[in-house]
């Protein structure tokens, strides 16, 4: 596979539009950080009265929201900052970026012409006061919706019709809803909507001063585009508002050319009349990019707050739980998402109840049990979980006759409690095995390629260490204090390169030979467990998905 070289000179800027703030990074021609740069939206924006970058509507439950004007106003913010660290905008080749996934925004009528003539001399948040029709954006964190969830999953055919087309069952943050929700309570404003973007699209719309096209990875994550067909699927837009479609536009390809970056840029901050603006996506696609994760059989755990587990599939399933994209690097295949509520929080809870809130004797338990735990098994839920769908609660079961080599005899038993060594591995083990066996059923090859750790857990080398065991291969690590903005700049790498032989071109032709000398580089942490042990927690894994059912079927949401 030939590798592509960049233009000795040449930088890369990546943003990343999340909640609270709005960060860039900048990489050169060896895919090296330049430099880094953050506007935070409570503290640096105060005048919009935001909490966490949201306001919470006292009144309606569960609706939350942004306002719009407060991103285009930390756009040129941001762009000022890096100017003052002495940035040569001129030699920036192209740009790209992240927006939180699901938010999105609402353009007036009329607001193209605004778009194509802004004054350079004037802030952009001077210009654009009037251009949108709805001036808070819901966002991912939005729950107001679940009347227009069902309506809409009933609509296609159910819940697993919807997410087999879509990639998704119906959510309340997804854009479908919160659109459907619009048109339903708002049908004037609705009416008077001219285009509606997601936040990665709209950031990509101020710089190239035009509509931009929504990409088909953070489309992905709408509830409105055939992930299949890579298209938007007729009969999800019309469960969802008369005459979407020409609202939303067209879709495009993650790794294509948005625009050239407007006139209004090129002359307030002198970037070359050349730069490209490549496609904006949402946070977790640019997440996977910056995280390297390309091809099928790439694995990456995130261990934080909330566990995510992002993968690549040719072939995926689409299921109630979970999600599916199409890949913002490799138009040929698909990222699978699985969220975990409980991670770091349940973690600690137990290391608190069992280990005398000490990590050090957690690890000590981990390392004196032996693997499999003698058929000792746990579900723990200090929150409601979303996979599977199960509420608080703990759940301990100890299997008799099992010894690993098949589930021929192998009965379950309910307890109360396990010795405190027995309850660290059983919340591990458990943990890693409901992502091992929804990873499998969403059709991730088994075992991984590789898997790479990331997140405040993937420091614990014990806990990195089960990993190796229960999914049989080699563990990475990576340091990565914002991989969506550094996905976002890698990915405008990507476009350029792209663009340049005027097809598609495998991102890992940017850094086949040199991804150890970047910013971008992971170590080898946890080698491969051992095939046999492997094996045997594969039965393990399937008798705990079959507990899992019968206790989603029992106590589950439906």
């Amino acid at each position: 596979m030939a590798n592509f070289s960049l233009p000795d000179d040449s930088l890369f800027l990546g943003f990343d539009s999340s909640t609270q703030s709005l960060k860039a990074t900048v990489l050169d021609s060896n895919l090296t950080i330049v430099t880094t740069e953050l506007v935070h939206f409570d503290s640096e924006l105060p005048h919009y009265k935001t909490k966490d970058g949201v306001y919470r509507d006292p009144i309606v439950n569960g609706r939350i929201v942004s306002p719009t004007l407060m991103w285009v106003e930390a756009l040129d913010l941001i762009l000022q900052k890096l100017s003052k660290s002495n940035l040569d905008f001129g030699k920036i080749s192209a740009i790209s970026g992240s927006g939180q996934q699901h938010g999105s925004v609402y353009w007036k009528r009329g607001s193209a012409a605004i778009l194509s003539s802004l004054d350079p001399r004037r802030p952009l948040v001077d210009q654009l006061g009037n251009a949108f029709s709805v001036k808070e954006s819901p966002i991912w964190m939005d729950s107001s919706t679940s009347a227009q969830c069902r309506e809409i999953e009933k609509a296609v055919g159910g819940a697993l019709e919807l997410s087999n087309l879509t990639g998704s069952r119906a959510y309340e943050r997804f854009t479908g809803t919160q659109i459907r929700k619009i048109f339903q309570t708002r049908p004037e404003v609705y009416g008077d909507t001219e285009r509606i973007s997601l936040v990665s699209s709209f950031m990509a719309s101020l710089l190239i001063g035009g509509y931009a096209c929504i990409d088909e990875s953070d489309g992905g994550g709408m509830n409105l585009m055939d992930i299949i067909k890579r298209a938007w699927s007729k009969v999800a837009l019309e469960a969802t508002a008369p005459s979407l479609e020409e609202k939303l536009g067209k879709l495009a390809p993650s790794h294509d050319v948005a625009g050239h970056i407007s006139p209004y840029f090129m002359e307030r901050y002198h970037f070359s009349m050349n730069c490209l603006i490549i496609q904006w996506s949402g946070d977790n696609p640019n997440s996977l990019a910056g995280l390297t994760l390309n091809t099928p059989g790439d694995l990456a755990i995130s261990l934080g707050t909330s566990d995510t587990v992002f993968g690549i599939t040719v072939d995926p399933h689409p299921r109630l739980e979970g999600h599916v994209f199409p890949n913002p690097v490799d138009p040929n295949n698909y990222m699978v998402m699985l969220v975990y509520k409980n991670g770091s929080l349940t973690r600690e809870d137990v290391r608190n109840r069992y280990a005398e809130k000490s990590w050090d004797m957690f690890n000590e338990f981990l390392r004196k049990t032996p693997p499999l735990n003698d058929g000792k098994m746990g579900f723990y839920y200090k929150e409601h979980e979303i996979l599977p769908p199960l509420p608080i609660g703990f759940h301990r079961y100890s299997l008799q006759n099992f010894i690993g080599d098949t589930l021929d005899g192998v009965n379950e038993k309910e307890v109360e409690e396990f010795d405190p060594p027995s309850e660290i591995r059983a919340l591990i083990e458990g943990q890693l095995l409901s992502m091992r066996g929804h990873a499998d059923r969403f059709g991730m090859p088994s075992p991984p390629k590789r898997i790479i750790a990331t997140g405040g857990a993937s420091a614990n080398e014990t806990i990195l260490r089960s990993i190796a065991a229960i999914f049989g291969c080699d563990v990475y690590t990576v340091q990565r204090p914002d991989s969506a903005s550094l996905g976002a700049a890698l990915r405008a790498a990507h476009g350029w390169v792209c663009n340049q032989k005027g097809d598609f071109v495998p991102i890992s032709c940017l850094y086949n030979d040199k991804l150890g000398k970047t910013s971008l580089s992971c170590k080898l942490a946890m080698p491969a467990g051992d095939q046999e042990l492997v094996s045997k927690y594969a039965l393990l894994m399937k008798k705990r998905i079959e507990i899992e059912n019968r206790l989603v079927q029992k106590l589950g949401r439906h």
